[in-house]
């Protein structure tokens, strides 16, 4: 299926509302993304070149090509964000751990348990669990 199919009709309006509103979204969301306008451009920029190039297959292969290696940057991207992330929480509740009456301290270093102690930690825990409940179900 071509992406123009040199007849014009109603596309050119229907890119227009759908850029429209996305500009619309972006500008409400309070934030401003100069990635979100690079973006933008360059997919306004590549659909405005297509008739330069005649819409053919070198021209489609750009766009292809450029987004496929922005996802896979992306995929490395966000994970590294995420494991940010995930220190940042586990450094928050090892504080809550550490400045809590009561807590056990041997708490604070989950992560660098090996599998088989973190196994017997959790089954230990899951019978306390079942025993509370048991619990509250007598006094009920």
């Amino acid at each position: 299926m071509a992406l123009y199919d040199g007849s014009g009709g109603d596309q050119h309006g229907q890119a227009a509302r759908l850029v429209y509103g996305v500009f619309k979204v972006h500008r409400r969301s309070g934030r401003a993304s100069h990635h979100l306008t690079f973006a933008l451009a360059t997919i306004i920029i590549w659909g405005v070149t297509g008739p330069l190039f005649g819409y053919s297959d070198t021209w489609q292969l750009l766009i292809n090509t450029g987004t496929t290696i922005v996802t896979f940057l992306m995929v490395f991207l966000i994970q590294k964000t995420q494991n940010r992330d995930t220190q940042a929480i586990h450094l928050k509740l090892d504080e809550l751990i550490r400045v809590t009456k009561g807590a056990r301290n041997m708490m604070l270093d989950l992560e660098h348990m090996d599998d088989e102690s973190l196994k017997r930690l959790r089954d230990i825990y899951e019978r306390l669990g079942t025993q509370a409940r048991s619990e509250d179900t007598e006094n009920s």
